[in-house]
């Protein structure tokens, strides 16, 4: 009898092992979860603690711990500001108060630092597991760039960090979703930070805005995306029509036809009256645009502009 139940047993032990769950099964369980109730939905937190004491190294669990406790730190406020425009947005309802005066209501969103901590956490586990993962990287940026809104320091200091990694080690870079991570991607996700931080439109936000652009300058002097960057700085912020206009024309000496230093240097010099200035650039938006609708007011413009020259 005892040799029986033996044999049993081992019979048992490969059905057994079989039936047990895999990462990926946990991951499938997880996305079909989410799709369903949400990131942080009835069931979530228990298929994820399941996951987590199956497979404790796993990257795909950890970043879904991330997404789980960073989601669930949030909640959405109705702020009352005097203001027309808060971190780059509209306001959800403008009413006027008792003396006429414009009142204006914004929704943002606040996080309970606690559970903030615990994402971050598992978001810094998962970059240890893959070092490698782009993704998880920026992610990490982005987490802080919410939660710190208007006074980004280490969001800040974050991105200046990875772009140091990238350029100084250069590591295989993976990236869900994309084949091969080109310095172009690269170049296009630093910048929709700087765009944040530029659109949000608070002091440490320019400030941000123009470090970061002249650290990936540092790296690469022919970038014209970080180099208007500069002239954009000072042409909308620190209001110096001068440093402007030098960094526009130093984008348009190397890259004639991009078309953010021309606009702006139209705008530069319409907003001084220079129209010396305007005939000069919009002969290369005439040439250069690929909108029409612009090119046909640019052709009215210089022609008015030319005829007062006479």
């Amino acid at each position: 009898m005892k040799k029986l139940i033996v044999l049993t047993i081992a019979f048992l032990l490969p059905l057994l092992a079989a039936a047990q769950t895999t990462a990926e099964q946990f991951s499938s369980r997880y996305a079909a979860l989410v799709k369903n109730v949400g990131p942080t939905g009835v069931g979530v937190e228990t298929l994820l603690g399941k996951w987590e004491a199956a497979f404790p190294e796993d990257v795909e669990m950890l970043a879904a711990q991330f997404v789980y406790h960073y989601s669930k730190s949030q909640h959405a406020e109705v702020v009352r500001l005097d203001k027309p425009r808060h971190l780059g947005q509209e306001p959800m309802m403008a009413l006027k108060d008792s003396l006429g005066r414009p009142v204006h209501f914004f929704q943002e969103t606040f996080y309970d630092d606690a559970l903030f901590g615990q994402a971050l956490k598992y978001l810094d586990r998962a970059i240890q597991v893959a070092p490698e993962r782009l993704d998880l990287r920026f992610y990490r940026v982005a987490a802080l760039v919410n939660y710190e809104k208007e006074s980004p320091d280490m969001a800040r200091s974050d991105l200046a960090g990875l772009i140091d990694l990238h350029f100084r080690q250069k590591p295989a870079w993976v990236y869900p979703g994309v084949e091969k991570v080109s310095q172009d991607f690269f170049d296009l996700n630093v910048q929709e930070y700087c765009f944040t931080f530029f659109r949000y439109a608070t002091p440490p936000c320019y400030e941000a805005f123009k470090s970061l652009s002249e650290k990936m300058l540092s790296y690469e002097p022919d970038q014209p995306v970080f180099m208007d960057n500069i002239g954009s700085y000072y042409l909308v912020y620190a209001h110096d029509n001068k440093k402007a206009l030098k960094y526009y024309n130093k984008v348009l000496k190397r890259h004639p036809d991009d078309m953010t230093a021309i606009n702006n240097c139209i705008i530069l010099a319409r907003n001084t009256k220079d129209r010396k200035l305007e005939r000069k650039y919009l002969p290369m938006l005439i040439q250069y645009s690929e909108d029409e609708n612009a090119v046909n007011a640019a052709k009215v413009r210089l022609e008015f502009l030319n005829e007062k020259k006479k």
